[in-house]
């Protein structure tokens, strides 16, 4: 079945990258010249969803601002002959059907997916987490979606990473069917050494059916005192089995201080306006290292 809708849960709160999230989202901070969000908002786009439910929570209107258009600009551009800025920016209103949601209470990430029941309804749909930003040529989600056309059941973006991450993130049993998919039997969330399933990690991306709104409604708060999406994740595991995509592209925290440097960075090098000058810029830099 096509994917075509999609759920950007972007209603935290940004604490580890304070304090400029005091007065702005985190999802508005830049890569450069364009905000994090828009960066996931053009990876579902590319991956071929057309509609899209941004979850935010209070102080967040600037996300809502950002996708809308903007006539004051758009005639300001106009007038002063900058075509090309102008189409940009009314592309930006353009990318998809963009609908909001505020979470009023932040119960965590299961807490609000379930709240995007309403616009889901009865069809599977993708989860771009707001904190992660995967850049690539083949686009993340879209991988994810032919992984469940095939399949037809839930998916996981996956990646290995550390002993010392695993920790952090959640962990998984897997099985390898080829290449880079695997079947997933396990999860637990935040691990204790222990309980380390294997070093592959859930890292920003998921496709779900629609039934994980009935497992969501019975899951109690778990790591955190949160309602976890994992822990709902991992009836279907146990029960019908997930499959897991380690996904092609690099991905950026947007959560983390050290994340938005390495995007910021990156980006620039590659950037069509700035990248050799940046280039340039960083080798006199090295110099004094």
């Amino acid at each position: 079945m096509k994917i075509k809708k999609a759920v950007i849960p972007a209603a935290g709160l940004g604490t580890r990258v304070l304090p400029i999230t005091k007065a702005m989202p985190k999802e508005m901070l830049p890569i450069v010249d364009k905000p994090s969000i828009q960066y996931i908002v053009e990876e579902a786009v590319a991956a071929g969803i057309e509609d899209i439910l941004i979850i935010l929570s209070r102080g967040k209107s600037i996300v809502e601002d950002h996708f809308d258009r903007s006539p004051e600009l758009e005639e300001r551009l106009s007038a002063t002959g900058k075509e090309e800025m102008l189409r940009e920016v009314k592309a930006i209103s353009e990318l998809a059907n963009i609908t909001y949601l505020r979470q009023r209470e932040l119960k965590g990430l299961g807490h609000a997916v379930y709240e995007a029941r309403s616009f889901v309804g009865d069809e599977p749909f993708a989860v771009l987490y707001g904190d992660d930003v995967i850049i690539g040529a083949d686009p993340a989600c879209g991988q994810l979606c032919r992984a469940y056309e095939e399949f037809g059941l839930g998916v996981v973006g996956v990646k290995e990473v550390s002993t010392e991450a695993i920790l952090k993130y959640s962990s998984l049993a897997v099985t390898p069917i080829r290449d880079n998919l695997f079947t997933v039997t396990d999860m637990v969330e935040k691990p204790k050494p222990e309980e380390i399933l294997s070093h592959y990690a859930i890292l920003g991306r998921c496709v779900l059916p629609p039934e994980i709104f009935r497992l969501l409604e019975n899951t109690k708060p778990g790591a955190g005192g949160e309602i976890q999406l994992t822990d709902a994740m991992k009836v279907l595991c146990r029960t019908k089995h997930m499959t897991a995509v380690d996904f092609t592209g690099k991905r950026y925290d947007m959560g983390n201080k050290l994340g938005i440097l390495q995007a910021t960075c990156e980006v620039a090098l590659t950037h069509p306006e700035v990248g050799e000058g940046f280039k340039a810029y960083l080798r006199e830099l090295c110099k004094t290292l």
